[in-house]
């Protein structure tokens, strides 16, 4: 019973939090203005660098302390692996990231809003992934990983979330859809998450002796995420320094809750 309720409360969790900052829409009369979205935009990258490093990549490296002075190479394995396959997707799914005027991915007639929504559905599904192979390795018995640590995973996911789901609806509803549609598409953007963590936590049913590959495949996914688009976004236009300052923040916090949870 514990085990199916930290499945449904890791996937959950997240997802929640994507949405209640999609909710916004209905409270916020005025689009996010340009140094709060790098403000907002710039926590998420530090959240999503302090998970990588500290919920997926530590505990990788020390799953293959048997290896030696090689301990590393699993990690490094399935970090450039994580790499890769995200670059594989930016590089095919069609999708149009927050202030620019060209769309990247294969050519499309979609609308510019669609492919906004795609592009922020994209940088989830490596957060899925993270968030499935933590709760994937405690129900494998994985000492390595603690139901605090995965925890502190998701409740840092959710947070940089929230941000997240308000940057995805509001602009919708700046564009003209409806709020009702507008929070529509920054829950939907965030429905990936719940999806792909179910999907690798099935996964991990067959892969489980390369966990510390799956652990660092997931940080490299997110930290592709980080350095492609969320970093540049928030070093956008003048006084890009809030951008800087809710990095620190976001890394800090996520830093801290996964010690003190872990």
């Amino acid at each position: 019973m514990i085990d199916n309720f930290l499945i449904v409360l890791g996937l959950s969790i997240p997802f929640i939090g994507t949405s209640l900052g999609a909710a916004c829409v209905f409270f916020l009369k005025r689009n996010l203005g340009d140094s709060v979205q790098r403000g907002l935009t710039g926590f998420a990258s530090g959240v999503m660098v302090a998970a990588s490093v500290w919920s997926l990549l530590v505990p990788a490296i020390e799953q293959s302390e048997g290896l030696g002075k090689i301990s590393f190479l699993p990690a490094v394995i399935g970090f450039m692996l994580g790499i890769l396959f995200l670059l594989m997707l930016d590089s095919t799914i069609p999708h149009l990231h927050m202030h620019a005027e060209k769309a990247e991915g294969h050519k499309s007639k979609l609308k510019k809003t669609t492919m906004m929504v795609l592009a922020v559905t994209l940088h989830n599904i490596p957060e899925g992934m993270a968030v499935g192979v933590v709760f994937g390795s405690i129900l494998s018995d994985n000492k390595a990983i603690t139901v605090g640590g995965a925890l502190a995973l998701t409740l840092g996911i959710a947070i940089q979330n929230f941000p997240e789901g308000a940057i995805i609806s509001m602009p919708l509803h700046a564009e003209g859809k409806s709020k009702i549609n507008a929070f529509g598409g920054g829950v939907l953007s965030g429905a990936v998450e719940p999806i792909a963590a179910l999907f690798t936590i099935v996964a991990m049913g067959i892969v489980v002796p390369i966990m510390p590959v799956l652990l660092s495949f997931a940080a490299g996914a997110m930290m592709y995420v980080v350095v492609e688009e969320l970093i540049p976004e928030m070093s956008q236009g003048e006084h890009s320094n809030i951008g800087v300052i809710m990095f620190s923040i976001g890394f800090v916090i996520m830093m801290a809750l996964d010690v003190a949870l872990g």
